[in-house]
């Protein structure tokens, strides 16, 4: 099957867009209240049913469209990570560069800062985070991926530590509002502008750069020898994966698997040019946060579970699946 996909790559994404767009119709339509589908958009066009117009347009279409940006982000993210470490298992979360951002937010929301001190102090703790994990990981003849990994792990789980000092330091009273935000939660999501804006930015900016990328997916040396200025796009690979990072988090909190899985998914079902890596892992991040976000709400109506719980019951068996499938045979 993906053999066949990557035969024909664009067939695939037109596939993913379709399927996105029906989780997005999913998502809007389905919820514990309200009317059934049929009702609720009978109402909606012909504009006579208020409810219907509140539920879809002020409650269910922000949440969808946030989750959406979200899960495209991290996608993208992943992606970044991953051309950057030349590794697979790269991506924010397990690098630590989730956590940073979530230890910075934390620290901000305590300190009663406004959002956009939130959001600030969030970006800043992502890319400190990618510059702690770079620096540690500095040993002799430079930094190696699988020494970056490590690292990265380590950083996380130093994040972790000092998240959990951040809430036991918080009011009791919004302990589990913070807790369901760390792992992922759109219960307070109101604007997915910030998010959309910057996929629509970001999106572009990888299909243009995706030569260098495939090249620097290949190795420093040969990336060099081509002519590709390996300083300055892996500038850029870290602000971008940071900011993405950043920002998803101020809006959904940290959500996990998400960039470690879909790129690594994607690239078995269009192949490794990322002239559709970066478009196609859009689709399938965010149609993926989507869902998940569709099944927190509706599975266990009225109560809603966490997203990013969801996301790693879903990512790491699948990504277990794709070790083994990977794995050469001996």
């Amino acid at each position: 099957m993906f053999a066949s996909l990557i035969r024909r790559p664009w067939l695939a994404i037109l596939a993913l867009a379709a399927t996105a767009v029906a989780a997005l119709a999913a998502s809007v339509s389905l919820g514990s209240a309200g009317p059934a589908p049929a009702a609720l958009w009978r109402g909606l066009v012909a504009g006579t049913d208020p409810l219907a117009r509140e539920l879809v347009l002020d409650l269910r279409l922000p949440r969808a469209l946030t989750a959406f940006g979200a899960g495209a982000l991290l996608s993208l993210a992943g992606v970044c990570m991953q051309v950057l470490l030349r590794n697979p298992l790269a991506d924010p979360y397990v690098l630590g560069v989730s956590g940073g951002a979530s230890v910075a937010a934390l620290g901000a929301m305590l300190l009663g800062a406004g959002a956009f001190a939130v959001q600030g102090a969030a970006f800043a703790g992502a890319l400190a985070a990618t510059l702690l994990v770079f620096a540690l990981a500095q040993g002799p003849g430079g930094w190696t991926p699988a020494r970056l990994l490590l690292t990265g792990i380590v950083v996380a789980a130093g994040m972790g530590a000092l998240v959990s000092l951040l809430l036991s330091a918080g009011d009791p009273s919004v302990l589990r509002s913070m807790v369901f935000w760390l792992i992922g939660d759109l219960s307070w999501a109101e604007s997915p502008l910030p998010l959309l804006v910057l996929v629509a930015l970001a999106v572009p900016a990888g299909m243009v750069a995706a030569r260098p990328l495939n090249v620097l997916a290949r190795g420093d040396v040969q990336a060099q020898l081509l002519g590709v200025a390996v300083g300055p796009l892996r500038g850029a690979l870290f602000v971008a994966a940071s900011l993405m990072t950043a920002v998803t988090v101020t809006e959904a909190g940290a959500i996990g698997f998400v960039g470690l899985v879909i790129p690594h998914m994607v690239r078995l079902a269009v192949g490794s040019d990322h002239r559709r890596v970066v478009p196609a892992s859009a689709l399938a991040g965010g149609t993926l946060v989507v869902v998940a976000d569709l099944v927190a709400r509706t599975a266990l109506a009225p109560r809603q579970l966490p997203v990013g719980a969801l996301t790693a019951l879903v990512g790491v068996p699948l990504f277990l699946a794709l070790m083994r499938r990977a794995r050469p045979a001996t």
